[in-house]
């Protein structure tokens, strides 16, 4: 079915392109026409040809060329929008000149690719390639997205065959009565379980309730680099304020071990799990082991004689003997044959009995498991791939080409597989390449979200970091599935790898190519003229060229991180560009009014507070980082499908009515506000009663009073304040708010002493958080509150609170 995906997203994107950009295929438009026609028939031949193609090498090279004649088409299209689109800078009589020349180019080529669809269709009857129909097709895809909307996203495996002798010793080693810091070692090979295992392990009550206050998950990897552990481990274990967070990122390594090292003995006792740790180098690197003494336990992780423990996984095993010589590390067991088949069954059949299918099916199943060797990955990610496609044909397809989908046993590949990636960049990064296809009264955004909950639940995308109501944050694939994806993107001729020889051009190539003295800028435009993705973050940047208003077929553009300060005006002309996500600029360029097809623009940070007109971009989905007054100068009314806004900076000078209307005026689409006062200036008053969508509220800021109940969203589920310098207790007020089910108060937001929860206070509330309050002593409950709450933290170091209940 990948081919018939491919081409599937293919014809759509053409088609759109046909609708989208109308002005520019006059005088082809109907041979453009006919050629999309040509191409969305081969759809109907495509689902029947790819469940042929592994048997017969015909029809696998058919399938090759429609895939090839699909791409050509897509070049050719995107290639003459660009040309046309450069034409306008020419004068009139060497304009229309080159418009026919490209027509006649144009046409050329696409009368070239319909002659060779006309061959590739008059081979397919002779190959026993039957027309299944378009209706079908498209039903199918309907039913496939009406399964994923109920795809839920797990932190944590469930299902765990093999283990569960495994859990119950590492548990009685972590809670043990050994007051030493003891490091504890998971040692086998890739895909063996071992990450399961630990998450199965830290989240067990036993021993949530022996480390109440201090754990932490960390991920190493083959490129480790302590800084970023620390980073990982500190933003845990700390609850600290963004400008805390900020302050903590600008320290060096080694002071961020000390101030780890520092917090780490100011605990009771602590549980750190530090997850695929390469070689014995690395874990001296994380721990500054300063002797070969294995009592000599590092500077970074301390211990102070109170039954701290550090849990590791790897797969080698000289780093357990490493980490600690007197503790025995704890080796990963291959599945057995009868226990690598329950697992396979709870995967691929699910909750339905797989003795209720046919004979032949489970006999199909249990050769490839025996493929798999007792590696649980493999029969893990096998299970996921057949679980959706029951088919006699389907799994005879895999079985007869198991080493397609399962890399070789204990392979250790130099990628990087535990590369954390954000989610909120993979799915935007999904979007702009073309893989996400519109659908009726559903964001972009929401159905790659749905994809993404289908490849978790399939167990091809790990899940890293979740949010409190449970949204996947951080993900990451493993080198086994990465191997695999690979491997069927060169099959299908998908992508290519490029690999940089010059030692001059590696590693800072990017950067260089922006250099402001750099002669490469003509190389971008050359080279990559139909370039979607930009995703330079992190690099360091001099300047972007204004060269770069060339590439008008770039969808993301991704500059956060990357120092610079300015942007060409040359940006507005790219007027496909979809996200735009920079930070820390001096100023934003008037000129994002022209790209009206943006619908993800971040601009956090701003040092300059311009005009930056944006009511113009009528596509816009999420604005984060537009300023008080830049917010206030724009019709906010012809934003008719914003649904998060992030405002920021100074707002003294902004009148309460007019902001307050401002934000009334996206009644029909707003789902979530963050409001962020700079210096001493305070939130204008607010009403959000209006506003019947917005389910998530975050103010930063002083507050001359809090919002009355009736005032706030009805909706409202999520509400964090944080330095509003409130005086009165906001309880009495937040207690009535009938949806709500997370609370946070962080520093600064409430300067009182007591808070007082009255009886059926915060009917539905699961989460409250009470961080940095720097004056609060006395948190008192009346019977009958928060009968829901599953969750109380608050962090108080110099002192206690009391928590009375009446």
């Amino acid at each position: 079915m990948a081919t018939e995906a491919l081409v599937s997203f293919a014809v759509e994107r053409i088609g759109e392109m046909l609708i989208q950009e109308a002005s520019f295929f006059k005088g082809v438009r109907g041979q453009v026409d006919r050629l999309h026609k040509d191409l969305r028939a081969m759809q109907c031949f495509l689902e029947e040809a790819d469940k042929k193609q592994e048997e017969d090498s015909r029809v696998r090279n058919w399938v090759s060329e429609i895939r090839e004649a699909v791409y050509d088409a897509e070049d050719i299209i995107d290639m003459f929008i660009l040309n046309a689109q450069s034409l306008r800078t020419h004068s009139f009589p060497e304009r229309a000149f080159k418009k026919l020349t490209n027509r006649y180019k144009v046409g050329k080529k696409v009368e070239a690719i319909q002659l060779g669809l006309q061959d590739i269709s008059n081979r397919r009857e002779a190959l026993g390639i039957k027309n299944i129909g378009e209706a079908t097709s498209m039903s199918r895809s309907a039913q496939m997205l009406q399964d994923l909307r109920r795809s839920t996203p797990h932190a944590e495996e469930h299902v765990v065959v093999g283990l569960e002798n495994e859990v119950d010793k590492l548990v009685n080693q972590l809670i043990g009565i050994d007051q030493r810091r003891r490091v504890i070692s998971l040692v086998g090979m890739g895909g063996i379980g071992k990450t399961t295992l630990a998450k199965k392990v830290y989240n067990h009550t036993q021993v949530l309730k022996h480390f109440p206050d201090c754990r932490a998950w960390a991920y190493v990897s083959q490129d480790c680099r302590p800084r970023d552990v620390y980073m990982q481990i500190i933003k845990q274990i700390c609850s600290s304020t963004k400008e805390q967070v900020e302050m903590v990122e600008k320290l060096q390594e080694h002071e961020l071990g000390a101030f780890l090292h520092e917090h780490l003995k100011d605990n009771n006792r602590y549980l750190i799990v530090l997850d695929d740790v390469w070689s014995p180098s690395d874990w001296s690197c994380l721990a500054k082991r300063s002797s070969n003494d294995p009592d000599c336990l590092g500077n970074v992780f301390p211990d102070g004689g109170k039954g701290s423990r550090l849990l590791l996984t790897t797969r080698n095993k000289e780093v357990a003997s490493h980490a600690d010589a007197r503790s025995i590390p704890h080796e990963m067991q291959l599945l057995s044959k009868q226990k690598s088949w329950d697992l396979f069954r709870q995967k691929a059949f699910l909750d339905i009995d797989a003795e209720s299918y046919l004979p032949d099916l489970k006999e199909l199943g249990e050769k490839m498991v025996d493929k798999c060797n007792g590696l649980p990955l493999a029969i893990v990610v096998l299970g996921g791939l057949l679980s959706k496609n029951m088919s006699h044909i389907e799994w005879r397809k895999v079985h007869d080409n198991m080493n397609a989908y399962l890399a070789k046993e204990g392979s250790q590949t130099g990628s990087n597989d535990n590369y954390v990636i954000s989610t909120r960049k993979l799915l935007l990064l999904w979007i702009a390449e073309g893989f996400v296809l519109e659908q009726d009264r559903q964001s972009m955004k929401d159905t790659a979200e749905i994809y993404l909950n289908e490849l978790i639940n399939r167990n091809l995308i790990q899940v890293v970091r979740t949010s409190v109501n449970a949204r996947v944050m951080e993900c990451r694939v493993h080198d086994f599935i990465r191997e695999l994806a690979i491997e069927k993107a060169k099959e299908h001729n998908f992508f290519g790898t490029n690999i940089v020889v010059d030692p001059h051009l590696c590693p800072s190539t990017s950067s260089s190519l922006f250099s402001s003295k750099s002669r490469r800028h003509n190389f971008i435009t050359k080279c990559f003229k139909v370039l979607r993705v930009l995703d330079l973050e992190g690099l360091g940047i001099e300047n972007v060229p204004s060269v770069i208003g060339e590439l008008i077929h770039l969808r993301y553009l991704g500059l956060r991180h990357t120092g610079l300060k300015m942007l060409p005006l040359s940006i507005g002309n790219l007027r496909n560009l979809q996200t735009l996500d920079i930070n820390n600029l001096k100023r934003v360029p008037d000129v994002i009014w022209k790209i009206t097809n943006m619908r993800y623009l971040y601009i956090e940070e701003q040092e300059e507070d311009d005009p930056l007109k944006i009511d113009t971009v009528q596509n816009l989905q999420i604005l984060s980082g537009i300023t008080f007054n830049q917010w206030v100068r724009n019709n906010s009314s012809k934003l008719t499908c914003l649904e998060k806004l992030k405002i920021e900076g100074r707002c003294e000078l902004v009148e309460g009515v007019e902001f307050s209307n401002s934000i009334a005026k996206l009644h029909s689409s707003l789902k979530s506000l963050y409001l962020k006062a700079s210096d001493e200036s305070s939130i204008p008053s607010l009403a959000m009663s209006s506003c019947p969508h917005l389910c998530k509220l975050d103010i930063k800021g002083r507050m001359e009073k809090l919002t009355e109940t009736f005032q706030f969203p009805r909706n409202l589920s999520q509400l964090t304040l944080e330095a509003c310098r409130l005086d009165c207790d906001p309880m009495p007020i937040l207690e009535k708010l009938p949806k709500l089910l997370t609370l946070r108060l962080r520093a600064g937001s409430y300067l009182g002493k007591e808070m007082h929860v009255s009886a059926n206070g915060f009917p539905r509330l699961k989460i409250l958080q009470l961080l940095g309050l720097s004056k609060l002593v006395l948190l008192n409950i009346e019977k009958g509150a928060m009968p829901f709450l599953m969750k109380l933290q608050f962090n108080f170091k110099q002192r206690s609170l009391d928590l009375m209940s009446c």
